[in-house]
């Protein structure tokens, strides 16, 4: 028998609220992931996230939360509608284990079904293994935002870039 894989992907939910926001506290506390300084509450998180395009990576063995996905509306304008744009965080004990991609395609596939045809990310230029992640399924560096915010008080770099879907056209 093969062995079990060692994450399952779920939609997230309230249920995840904990786990999920201890990752992404995890993730700002390493400098080189967002420009926030602390999570946000569950309940600002959950309005934020688009709820049929969210999900998390669940530990086969003991249902812990490993990583999370999550995309959100980048415009209320019409001409939007296609783009959203996502972040992904990983457990930093659950890293290199195929989390992170398993998220990413749990996210496409769910965007793609709803006829989302643009994923964009902004990632510091230092997050090499998020833009190895990024490159790995599809996404490219469409630009650099220079010096677009500080972050700890320094300039921080942002590349910002995109997934256009070959499935929506």
């Amino acid at each position: 028998m093969p062995p079990e894989p060692p994450a399952h992907i779920a939609p997230l939910t309230q249920a995840h609220a904990e786990q999920v926001l201890e990752i992404y506290r995890l993730g700002i506390e390493e400098g080189d992931a967002t420009f926030e300084t602390e999570p946000p509450s569950w309940e600002v998180f959950d309005r934020s996230k688009l709820p049929d395009h969210r999900f998390v990576a669940l530990d086969s063995g003991t249902g812990d939360v490993l990583g999370w996905v999550a995309a959100t509306k980048v415009s209320d304008r019409c001409a939007y509608a296609g783009v959203v744009e996502h972040s992904v965080y990983v457990h930093p004990a659950a890293r290199g284990k195929g989390v992170a991609r398993a998220l990413m395609s749990a996210l496409i596939t769910s965007t793609e079904a709803a006829g989302i045809w643009t994923i964009q990310s902004g990632v510091f230029p230092e997050n090499t293994p998020s833009l190895a992640l990024h490159h790995h399924v599809g996404f490219r560096v469409i630009g650099t935002r220079e010096r677009i915010a500080r972050h700890h008080g320094r300039w921080r770099d942002v590349l910002l870039l995109e997934r256009r879907s070959p499935e929506i056209l």
